[in-house]
């Protein structure tokens, strides 16, 4: 009975203007989240240096890093919700001019101390709600058998932070301090105006009628949101972690310098942007279970390596290489889930949740890192625990989110 209903789904999705519009609209969702994840990311690049101008401590350097993220995590909620209810359209060049505000004061008066700092990256967090919109809307343009590749597509879109980890230093040595925010500011403004233009939502779109409260207290109600909370708070909460504060562990476990670290960190980036397609590509062939096990398993075993603190050359660049890979397919593989498994009409609000538990999942590790290398001067502990983290959601991933997609999906489904 499913197959029938799946095929004549599939019927349309081949004719000449949809697919090539759907696919527009992917490619104009994923540039709008690389531009605001630009933005959001501009402050770790310069956190060392930040340190080292404004004498910040170990903790202080981590906070800084820290607060754009949560900010960012946390706005996804209502941002998830409000993309279900006004669409993407709406959203995207709101979100947009929003984050121009907190990069243009960062880059031209809130660069001057650290309270300043704090009070320009917290707003700066805005940009980081981007993701909530874009899950919802590029779902609600493909149907169900190849949302995982195309919401993996559009996850690529957290390789902004590659372009803030490349250029911020670059940038700032060449034109001063105001010179990346200000050209990120100008990038955000172009986008703005051309998705207010160009984007359009999904025909037949399915717009929730319930007050903003009673959707969110549905959701979170959901098994789906608590599910893919817990992993996405490991699996992009450990990308978001190791792209914030992979530079000063670096620099600090490593003695390399500042524009050395930068580019070993937006290796680490580009390989994890460029796994979560193929996370998601791969959840819709094998399904998300297999994917998010394998993943799982290579982090435990590249934390475990790395917290022996291995040369850099090569083991501790294949652990972290291997971490990257991992975490990029496993991001891919929960909105796979998410798209598999939530109701049409509350994907954004799902979004919301599931993206802000997977931020903040990226905000406590840097402070913990922080602190444990302040206390021991060493990182293999805060490893250590990344090691466990993975296994425990490892084990979850093997238990109840295998008997929960088993339940609630039918066995025609999950082989297609």
């Amino acid at each position: 009975m499913l197959q029938p209903q799946g095929t004549s789904k599939r019927a349309p999705d081949p004719g000449p203007a949809v697919p090539g519009r759907a696919w527009l609209m992917l490619t104009l969702a994923t540039v709008g989240f690389a531009v605001n994840f630009w933005a959001w990311a501009l402050l770790s690049p310069l956190a060392p240096r930040l340190q080292d101008s404004l004498g910040l401590s170990s903790f202080q350097q981590s906070l800084l890093v820290a607060v754009p993220v949560i900010v960012g995590s946390l706005g996804r909620i209502p941002v998830g919700a409000l993309t279900d209810r006004f669409g993407g359209r709406t959203m995207f060049p709101l979100v947009s001019v929003a984050t121009v505000v907190p990069v243009l004061y960062l880059g031209l008066a809130g660069h001057s101390s650290f309270p300043a700092l704090l009070a320009g990256g917290f707003f700066l967090g805005i940009g980081g709600t981007a993701f909530a919109i874009g899950v919802p809307y590029v779902s609600a343009w493909f149907p169900p058998e190849r949302r995982g590749m195309a919401i993996g597509v559009f996850g690529a879109g957290m390789g902004g932070t590659a372009i803030s980890a490349l250029t911020t230093v670059k940038l700032v040595d060449a034109g001063g301090t105001a010179a990346p925010f200000l050209i990120t500011a100008a990038v955000l403004a172009v986008y703005a105006v051309v998705s207010a233009l160009v984007l359009r939502d999904a025909p037949g779109r399915t717009v929730p009628t319930e007050p903003l409260a009673r959707r969110l207290g549905a959701t979170f109600r959901l098994g789906v949101t608590w599910q893919a909370s817990a992993l996405y708070a490991v699996a992009f909460g450990g990308y978001v972690a190791f792209s914030v504060y992979l530079p000063t562990y670096l620099k600090t476990g490593y003695g390399l310098t500042q524009a050395d670290a930068a580019n070993r960190m937006a290796g680490f980036v580009l390989l994890a942007v460029a796994m979560r397609p193929v996370g998601g590509w791969l959840s819709d062939r094998v399904g998300p279970v297999r994917v998010l096990a394998g993943s799982l398993a290579l982090v435990v075993a590249g934390a475990l390596a790395q917290s022996f603190s291995p040369p850099l050359a090569p083991v501790g660049t294949i652990a972290f290489l291997v971490m990257a890979a991992a975490l990029g397919a496993g991001s891919g593989a929960v909105f796979a889930l998410v798209a598999l498994l939530a109701p049409a009409n509350k994907v954004g609000s799902v979004t919301g949740v599931v993206g802000a538990a997977g931020g903040l999942g990226g905000f406590l590790p840097p402070l913990v890192m922080g602190a444990l290398y302040g206390a021991y001067g060493s990182y293999a502990l805060g490893l250590v625990l990344l090691a466990l983290v993975a296994g425990a959601a490892l084990a979850y991933t093997l238990t109840g989110v295998r008997r929960g997609v088993e339940r609630r999906v039918p066995a025609a489904a999950r082989a297609r």
